[in-house]
């Protein structure tokens, strides 16, 4: 009887989802409405949507409590009560590897393949590992957390007191569990810590600022990259910008958190050319965080592969290709941009450095794939261009 209730509720949300909306968005609004609802139904109803959205593209004939199955089965390693009711020979086959999964549920749904879990591997960048990749679509990325320097001690003791098991990466990042209620653990008057992917960090090393150096954070959103290049060197004056006005406000309290109060901010559409404002701007340094299709973050949102139209990556591509020249002409000679985004489309990648070096006259330094699919992490690109002196 509980599995059937899960199984209805499970139908109900995928009934009432609006497709152009994010799940981490809907369904506090559907439990809210569902107040009968307890905890242990919620995190089940989440389990079982976010694991159905994993299953991509792959068996879009299926009714939607078979593709369920399927998905649970393949995103679990543990058994559990819905799976044994529905599917108890697969249950029992729960702790099987990935491959041995994939061959079972073939010998019922013969027309099931990996490549149409996310059916546009062919425009993946060169260093995604493609079996790697598709693979890591049945996986909960993990919760990544960079701490403010010289708290390390304090968060490490006070997540051991809550019995919450983590890894220490290094550099002050933590690897924890998904779903960790920090909020409840780390007191909240303190700003220790900034919730943030191991790729997005790992960014960081691209920047190399120097003291006294004027930075620019193009496209700025919440700030997460500013955050790092502050965390690096403290010293910088730094400009930021994007086109929302109400986001560049949740940047401002983010900042003030973490101890970053002196810093310019423009509400800039850099798709026009930025002169009026920035004519008087030079810069030892600018991030360029583009916009893009997210599609290295699609382990997070996995909803987002049903909903994408693959026409977006040439959307993105362009509008990668407008700012960025509305924005180098503002770097010094012998000068960086670190260009970055969240995305496994070589259009987005490689493609626009070509544009970069071709077309704006930038030497690239370095480029690198971030593998996020291998360890549970966000997949994400990033490199550094040096303006010809």
């Amino acid at each position: 009887m509980k599995a059937l209730n899960q199984l209805k509720t499970f139908l109900r949300i995928l009934d009432e989802y609006p497709a152009d909306t994010p799940l981490g968005k809907f369904l506090p609004g559907f439990y809210r409405l569902n107040k009968q609802m307890g905890s242990t139904d919620r995190k089940v109803a989440g389990r079982l949507v976010y694991n159905y959205f994993r299953l991509g593209r792959a068996l879009p004939a299926l009714p939607p409590e078979e593709r369920l199955m399927v998905a649970e089965f393949l995103c679990n390693t543990q058994s559990n009560s819905f799976l044994q009711h529905f599917k108890p020979e697969w249950a029992a086959c729960i702790g099987f590897s990935i491959n041995e999964k994939i061959a079972l549920i073939k010998t019922t749904h013969p027309d099931f393949k990996l490549d149409d879990v996310f059916p546009w591997t062919a425009e993946l960048s060169a260093g995604v590992e493609k079996d790697k990749f598709l693979r890591s679509f049945f996986i909960q990325p993990d919760l990544y957390i960079r701490v403010l320097r010289g708290h390390e001690a304090q968060v490490k003791a006070e997540l051991n007191k809550a019995d919450i098991l983590f890894k220490d990466e290094g550099d002050g990042c933590l690897c924890l569990p998904n779903g960790t209620r920090l909020e409840n653990i780390l007191p909240r008057q303190q700003h220790l810590y900034e919730v943030q992917d191991y790729s997005s960090q790992q960014t960081a090393r691209y920047f190399k600022p120097e003291r006294w150096d004027k930075w620019w954070d193009a496209c700025a959103a919440s700030g997460g990259k500013s955050l790092l290049l502050h965390s690096l060197q403290p010293d910088i004056k730094l400009v930021v910008s994007d086109v929302r006005e109400s986001i560049l406000a949740n940047l401002d309290e983010r900042f003030h958190q973490a101890g970053l109060f002196k810093y310019q901010k423009k509400v800039l559409d850099l798709t026009q050319n930025p002169e009026q404002e920035m004519h008087d701007y030079a810069f030892d340094g600018i991030i360029l965080d583009a916009p893009c299709s997210g599609s290295g973050t699609w382990g997070r949102t996995p909803e987002m592969i049903s909903q994408f139209n693959p026409q977006r990556i040439a959307f993105f591509q362009r509008l990668q290709q407008s700012i960025a020249h509305n924005v180098a002409k503002y770097l010094k000679p012998g000068k960086a941009l670190i260009y970055i985004t969240c995305s496994a489309f070589k259009a987005e990648n490689e493609d626009a450095v070509e544009f970069l070096t071709t077309e704006l006259g930038l030497q690239l330094e370095s480029q690198q794939i971030l593998k996020g699919y291998e360890r549970k992490a966000d997949t994400m690109f990033v490199a550094r261009l040096i303006r010809q002196e």
